[in-house]
């Protein structure tokens, strides 16, 4: 069976348009995974994943996970709630266009619907524009969090593609 899903892809090109959201309490920290811990971006990408159909790295061995995230264009961030992991955010540079984009974000479900994504998107767009980064960019679609989209938009990110696919 197939199903219709729809993908936005949305950019931001300057710090000055990020509209930031607030950090829920000091309680909460921020911190880029070093040294790499590929178990660490596994263990989000299957948690929350598993809602999203995030189904492309299922299948990838150690080594394959191992080899993504020790690229030099690769950063992972780790929100934390205490001692308690709560969400993160990888980033890829492509120097090619002096370009990030926000790969793979999201909050474990546990601490979904606490106004800590606004936050933690704001952190992700501040940590991309390093360097003289000409844009940010991510794409979301229809099987993402109902607030993915809004979410998006609300810290100043705005729509340049749309399409419809069929999976």
């Amino acid at each position: 069976m197939t199903k219709e899903v729809k993908r936005n892809y949305l950019e931001i090109n300057s710090l000055q348009d990020l509209i930031e959201g607030n950090k829920p309490s000091e309680d909460y920290s921020l911190s880029l995974i070093d040294p790499i811990n590929f178990q660490l971006n596994k263990f989000f990408y299957k948690n929350i994943g598993k809602k999203h159909n995030w189904v492309d790295r299922l299948t990838w061995s150690e080594e394959k996970w191992i080899n993504y995230v020790s690229s030099k264009n690769v950063n992972t961030y780790v929100l934390k709630y205490k001692d308690d992991l709560v969400g993160f955010f990888e980033l890829i540079f492509h120097p090619e266009n002096n370009e990030r984009e926000i790969a793979y974000f999201g909050i474990l479900e546990e601490y979904q619907n606490k106004k800590l994504g606004s936050f933690l998107l704001s952190e992700a767009i501040k940590k991309s524009f390093v360097n003289n980064t000409k844009r940010v960019w991510v794409h979301t679609c229809s099987l993402d969090h109902k607030n993915a989209l809004s979410n998006y938009i609300s810290r100043g990110m705005k729509i340049f593609k749309t399409e419809i696919l069929n999976i």
